[in-house]
């Protein structure tokens, strides 16, 4: 049976990542980059579809895990009954090929270690040529090859790859594993202390740049370590998450690859970068955007691969059997094709926030956003699929109206607080127009509270944004109305539901099948409004209560199974960790101001 999704952490080299378990098996990754076929695809199989698996032979007493200060670097200290050894595992930041460093260390007595390597690729499907020459195992499949080298003789038994060892206090044993193109020379064996001290230099200096103080500062610092390691830095773009498939509910369908970059996901995030000191992921991915849209605002994407491609076909493997027999398990995202309306307000804002950061203006990205408002202006009245990507039909999704207005209020803004050249009267005018509509046709005066979509009477957590982007004060009886009934109708034990995914008669209101669990990011929107309008000791309360969901190693993932005390969907979550930063920014503030 798989680990539990918390029982995960992650490592990476900026340009793709691995899981690895408490128990020391690396059961996710992808070579040479986040959105490759997996080479080791256990997470959502079992051991047959490939892993890496060091651990004592013996029973385990205890299990600690930490990353070294301030670093991606995880320690796995692990205690039996004759001593206590400590697995070091990261993933060099590089300019070569992708490294895999997994570092053994007797902490006090003796213990026996085995190491189990099984590599498959293409997600699990596909068992390589594998050539074992003493201390080194090379596998080969199509044009991949991935070399594993250690100081232990690996045997090879039924395509897994065995090396029995024992180490005592002090006593240090490194493996490597490097991926390359088959025919390219095969990497000399590195010195894996250096690469140690190199990364740990490496991720020193970069959280060195950091602006980070308050009381949740080392939540905060470990959040934006794990963006950044969420960035693929030859292009800029951020992906969602590094998995794919993992289950929104334990058993259902609701499983989707977040592998890619969504221009929401990603403009929250570099809001998050830019609020601490990171102008320069702010700016790589500014110019990715513009290479990703290229020529035509009109053919905007809601979702790319991380290169700014735009193919992502949805495609399904029915080899894998899925985290806990949750399947199918998808690879790609229908999602591409969709119009969700609001990623325009989302990007304007990011770059808006961007420039006041800081960030010099850029002639073609503002070029960009002129073209992307004109768009706007002509399609701003036109029904959208919304923020959650809803596959049962277009509505007049409320915040996607909102976030139109944020369009049309930051492009005046931009011309008049930055001297940009354009309209700014024309506009303010545009953004009038929408404000008196969403407050005219996205309010229900029955209800008391701005509603999902147009004429429905449902509530949407999304609506939570309506202060913290400045449509309306936090303190305007239909906000305060519309906050007060999301946390009454729309959570499970103070945590909040994205919406109710069935209407009262049974029917998906989604055009999916099943229910979900809460999501992080919603009930961090929650604790902003509450402390927007100045009830920060409720605020407070539920920001602790949501840190104590991190699992040992301060990682979230994308929600959280309340009556299961577990986490669900993929992980680690961009969306979460830049939810926590915000937040933790935003109880740092006087009430009322913005970020």
């Amino acid at each position: 049976m798989s680990a539990r999704i918390e029982d995960h952490a992650l490592i990476g080299d900026t340009r793709t990542a691995a899981l690895v378990d408490r128990d020391g098996a690396i059961t996710w990754l992808c070579l040479p980059r986040f959105d490759a076929p997996a080479c080791f695809a256990a997470l959502l199989g079992d051991e047959n579809n490939g892993q890496w698996s060091i651990a004592p032979v013996g029973d385990v007493i205890s299990t600690q895990r930490s990353y070294r200060h301030e670093t991606l670097i995880l320690e796995t200290e692990m205690r039996t009954e004759t001593g206590t050894v400590r697995i070091t595992d990261f993933m060099p930041h590089r300019d070569g090929p992708p490294t895999v460093v997994r570092i053994v260390e007797g902490v006090a007595g003796e213990v026996s270690m085995r190491s189990t390597l099984s590599l498959r690729f293409d997600y699990g499907r596909t068992v390589p040529w594998v050539r074992a020459d003493g201390t080194t195992v090379t596998a080969v499949a199509g044009s991949q090859s991935v070399a594993v080298t250690c100081p232990i003789p690996m045997a090879g038994d039924n395509h897994e790859h065995i090396a029995d060892f024992t180490v005592t206090a002090g006593q240090r044993v490194p493996f490597v594993m490097t991926w390359h193109e088959w025919g390219d020379e095969s990497p000399v064996a590195p010195d894996t202390e250096q690469l140690l001290s190199d990364t740990i230099e490496w991720w020193h200096a970069w959280t060195d740049r950091l602006e980070v103080d308050g009381p949740w500062s080392d939540q905060v610092i470990r959040s934006l370590i794990t963006l950044k390691a969420l960035t693929y830095e030859p292009t800029g773009a951020v992906v969602a998450a590094p998995t794919t498939s993992l289950p929104e509910h334990i058993g259902g369908s609701r499983n989707w690859d977040y592998r890619f970059t969504w221009l929401r996901d990603a403009a929250f995030t570099l809001e998050a970068f830019t609020a601490n000191g990171c102008l320069t992921e702010a700016i790589a991915w500014r110019d990715w955007l513009v290479r990703a849209i290229a020529g035509d605002a009109n053919q905007l994407q809601i979702v790319y691969d991380i290169e700014g491609n735009r193919w992502l076909p949805e495609l399904t493997l029915d080899w894998l059997k899925g985290y806990e027999d949750s399947v199918p398990v998808r690879i790609g995202n229908g999602a591409a094709d969709q119009f969700q309306l609001d990623v325009y307000g989302e990007v304007f804002s990011a770059m808006h926030e961007a420039r006041a950061a800081g960030m010099a203006p850029d002639a073609d990205a503002w070029a960009l956003q002129r073209a992307m408002a004109d768009y706007v202006e002509g399609h701003w009245q036109d029904p959208d699929e919304g923020i959650w990507e809803m596959r049962g039909g277009r509505r007049h999704f409320v915040h996607s109206k909102v976030m139109a207005w944020v369009a049309f209020d930051r492009a005046a803004r931009g011309v008049t607080e930055h001297g940009l050249p354009g309209d700014a009267v024309h506009y303010r005018a545009l953004a009038d127009q929408v404000h008196a509509e969403v407050c005219r046709e996205g309010y229900d005066e029955q209800l008391g509270t701005f509603v999902q979509h147009y004429g429905s009477q449902r509530l949407d957590a999304s609506l939570l944004l309506i202060p913290e982007v400045g449509f309306l004060p936090a303190d305007d009886p239909r906000v305060v109305r519309t906050v007060d009934a999301i946390a009454r109708d729309l959570t499970v034990d103070g945590f909040v539901l994205r919406y109710l995914t069935e209407d009262p008669d049974g029917s998906s209101v989604d055009g999916l099948p099943g229910s979900e669990g809460s999501f992080v990011l919603c009930t961090f929107w929650l604790i902003d409004a509450l402390a927007m309008r100045g009830d920060r000791e409720q605020a407070r309360a539920l920001f602790e209560r949501v840190l104590a969901t991190a699992n040992d190693v301060g990682l979230l993932s994308e929600e959280y199974g309340v009556s299961e005390a577990r986490m669900l969907g993929n992980f680690p979550q961009a969306f979460s960790h830049v939810g926590l930063v915000n937040s933790a920014q935003r109880l740092g503030m006087d009430p009322g101001a913005r970020p």
